[in-house]
């Protein structure tokens, strides 16, 4: 069984909203993951308040490089509070939206797999990862450890992606990605969004 979606979810597809056209979407950064929230499904908001609520494990200083990393263009965040008040904001509008839905049941099944038994793969594949800065890849190691390694995982997969300083993949490292997404049971597009930075043989 995969889980309740094949896309990106939780706090790694929070990350994407903030790219350079967000202020399009709302004043603040509360407002855009406000509105992502009120269009999306049940399962949705509660796959990012549990991200959120694990993420709230790290220090403040760790998740502004997390939430940096994972973005394009992130509203600055000490005024926001810091990172940590951010990721609890998070919380909050997560915990808003499910009080006004229905028939809310818990998350079940792949949806809760944590990865505990992929620790060690995935903190391999952040130290692989060297076109990350030493700072960000000490910060998902943290997550790793003190999170979990799932969230880990995909908060990698997003730096990856906001990555500035050239990323490029080996088909080797891509194959061990996509084998850890299997072992997740992520659907078909969580890893695939890297799957462009394979470099060119």
């Amino acid at each position: 069984m995969s889980r309740f979606t094949p896309f990106d979810f939780g706090v790694s597809w929070v990350m994407s909203l903030f790219h350079q056209d967000w202020t399009h979407e709302g004043n603040t950064a509360a407002d855009v993951v406000a509105k992502y929230l009120a269009t999306s499904a049940h399962e949705e908001a509660q796959a990012v308040r549990r991200d959120a609520r694990i993420l709230c494990n790290l220090p403040s200083s760790t998740l502004e490089v997390l939430w940096y990393a994972g973005t394009q263009y992130m509203a600055n965040l000490q005024y926001l509070g810091g990172g940590a008040e951010w990721t609890r904001t998070v919380v909050r509008l997560c915990d808003a939206r499910l009080s006004a839905g229905t028939d809310v049941r818990p998350l079940a099944g792949a949806d809760v797999e944590d990865g505990v038994g992929c620790l060690d793969a995935v903190v391999a594949e952040i130290e692989a990862t060297q076109f990350l800065e030493a700072e960000v890849r000490a910060a998902l190691t943290d997550c790793a450890n003190r999170c979990t390694p799932e969230v880990a995982f995909r908060v990698l997969l997003r730096a990856m992606t906001c990555a500035s300083d050239y990323p490029t993949l080996s088909p080797e490292q891509y194959t061990r990605l996509e084998a850890m997404g299997a072992d997740l049971r992520y659907g078909e597009f969580v890893v695939d969004s890297v799957r462009y930075l394979i470099e060119q043989q």
